[in-house]
């Protein structure tokens, strides 16, 4: 996808981190925003728990556009008490972050409420709303410290329209999407926008994890449709950040063509 020379300088000289990176939509997104800068200069830290992914996506990345300049660096975000050291170890060059995009996130099993594991509730609760909080409130201040900045978070249709077997991931959805209005409001008489994308159905190794690494089971999710993929999420997230400062793209419901809900799905036989 081309977004043209103002969207390239736009994102010139920036520093992006970006969570759960080493796969799928963070992947994807890493890439994307790297293609978007052009020959500009972009400096993109890359944080999730696959260190060795990390490095892969890094070499890929820096062999391709010599602009971009990457920074690979292991991060649980299931962790909250770690974020503060995580912030502060980074490296002066890469510690003034533009733009955050917490996309890192949790789905673990499809139980019912009664039967659902208190682990998969910490872990998801962890992941997608106390360690997104956490990171999110140690990077605003040095955003409000330089008046600018863009916060992206990844949510879900699931934050608006729940569904059986999904209530704790629902819920966690939900909880991120009341704390980007709030944020967002907050910021009002800043230059930082909060930017909320709200995926739809999209196959990536998300999906697997779900079902606990029963791939059968992920594939029929999909089975008689065509799902999204996580490039068709990081395209949206950088047109998105490549607006002009004055323009924010509060909230982005996307779903593939065949999807008009969480559960109205249409399947072809």
């Amino acid at each position: 996808m081309s977004y043209g020379s103002q969207a390239s300088d736009r994102l010139a000289n920036k520093t992006v981190l970006i969570t759960g990176a080493s796969a799928g939509i963070g992947e994807a997104t890493a890439i994307e925003l790297a293609h978007a800068v052009g020959s500009n200069p972009l400096k993109l830290v890359l944080a999730a728990r696959r260190a060795d992914r990390l490095e892969d996506l890094k070499k890929r990345i820096e062999d391709k556009y010599p602009s971009v300049k990457v920074l690979p660096v292991a991060l649980d975000v299931s962790k909250p008490a770690e974020i503060p050291a995580f912030v502060s170890g980074l490296p002066a060059e890469f510690a003034a972050i533009d733009v955050l995009i917490n996309n890192a996130g949790m789905v673990h099993g499809v139980e019912r409420v009664g039967e659902i594991a208190q682990s998969d509730i910490e872990v998801m609760f962890n992941t997608n709303v106390l360690g997104l909080i956490a990171l999110t409130q140690a990077i605003v201040v040095g955003m409000k410290e330089r008046g600018r900045g863009d916060i992206v978070n990844l949510g879900s249709i699931a934050g608006r329209d729940p569904y059986p077997g999904g209530a704790i991931y629902c819920a966690t959805k939900a909880a991120l999407r009341s704390f980007s209005h709030s944020l967002r409001k907050e910021l009002i008489n800043t230059r930082i926008r909060v930017i909320e994308v709200q995926p739809g159905a999209v196959e990536t190794e998300f999906s697997i994890i779900r079902f606990r690494g029963d791939k059968s089971k992920a594939d029929a999710v999909y089975k008689g449709t065509e799902p999204l993929v996580a490039q068709d999420i990081a395209e949206v997230i950088t047109f998105n950040l490549t607006r002009r400062e004055n323009c924010v793209i509060a909230e982005t419901l996307v779903f593939p063509s065949h999807q008009a809900s969480a559960s109205h799905v249409y399947r072809q036989e």
